[in-house]
């Protein structure tokens, strides 16, 4: 009898073990390769797209999952939504940033993105996580904004390129006078400014400005070069406006505040502003105060 009762008591253990710790093989399986909108994919390739595993059932290319019926949902993946975390680290995922940038030019990586980063740990990297998110969310809404999505790589307005050579600097302008024009994330220009951050990211970008046009992470690091280093207009960086509270605000002051701010192009300011508020609700974080300048 009392071994009956011991088998009894053992058979419920495990059972409200069973109850209790559910098997993992209904985990959700983990995230594929983030969908790239550069990326042709032909039947039987797959993809993950906002949290989701996808199957292409023909020849496909810049058509988003679950956008058209060529891609078959193959259910959630990884976790939250967002993918697997990048290994270095960095807030923003693959799949979170392939989310904020559907169309973007194969030019602008993700892996491009996180070897900036490596330039400038401070960057994403200072404060609470939702700090963090903040002000990735708030470099890559005002990259947006400069570059119709991180679609153009060069300024566009080639009138505008002779104009970018300060003849009164002593080292001139080495790569020739409309050398100088917008480049990359933050669309990088005039020769003091090439000198500057190549000076700042030991390469030679007074005498080889293309590098930020041809090399992603040059590209990107150009970008953080600026956002970390330099006020503009402004009074402050754009990181430590994002870190000391200042606000999102105060990066527009940053980047082009004498031409958009105190209501000189309200339509731009709210083209950067609505950017950011779409990115942080992406990662999950509040906007925080002071959005507009």
């Amino acid at each position: 009898m009392r071994r009956l009762l011991a088998l009894i008591a053992a058979l419920c253990t495990a059972v409200g073990l069973a109850i209790l710790l559910p098997a993992t093989a209904g985990a959700a399986p983990a995230c594929v390769t983030a969908w790239n909108s550069g990326q042709v994919y032909t039947g039987g390739m797959t993809a993950s797209y906002n949290g989701r595993n996808w199957y292409a059932k023909w020849w496909t290319q810049n058509e988003r999952p679950g956008s058209s019926d060529v891609w078959r949902d193959e259910g959630a993946c990884g976790t939250g939504g967002g993918g697997t975390p990048d290994p270095s680290g960095f807030v923003v995922t693959e799949a979170q940033f392939n989310q904020m940038f559907p169309n973007r030019n194969p030019f602008y990586t993700y892996a491009g993105l996180v070897a900036a980063t490596k330039k400038y740990p401070a960057f994403a990297g200072t404060g609470s996580d939702t700090v963090k998110k903040q002000e990735a969310a708030a470099f890559l809404a005002n990259v947006s904004h400069e570059t119709g999505g991180l679609v153009h790589i060069v300024e566009q307005n080639t009138a505008n390129y002779p104009h970018y050579c300060d003849a009164g600097q002593p080292y001139g302008c080495p790569a020739g006078q409309a050398a100088y024009y917008g480049r990359g994330p933050i669309q990088l220009s005039w020769n003091f400014n090439y000198k500057a951050a190549g000076d700042a990211l030991g390469i030679d970008l007074l005498n080889n400005p293309w590098r930020v046009e041809r090399e992603p992470d040059v590209a990107m690091m150009t970008g953080l070069w600026y956002w970390n280093t330099q006020n503009g207009p402004g009074t402050m960086t754009a990181h430590n406006a994002m870190v000391n509270g200042a606000g999102f605000g105060q990066t527009i002051w940053a980047i082009n505040g004498s031409l958009e701010c105190n209501g000189r192009n309200p339509a731009q300011v709210q083209s950067r502003v609505t950017k950011y508020q779409q990115f942080t609700q992406i990662l999950g974080v509040p906007t925080g105060p002071n959005l507009y300048c």
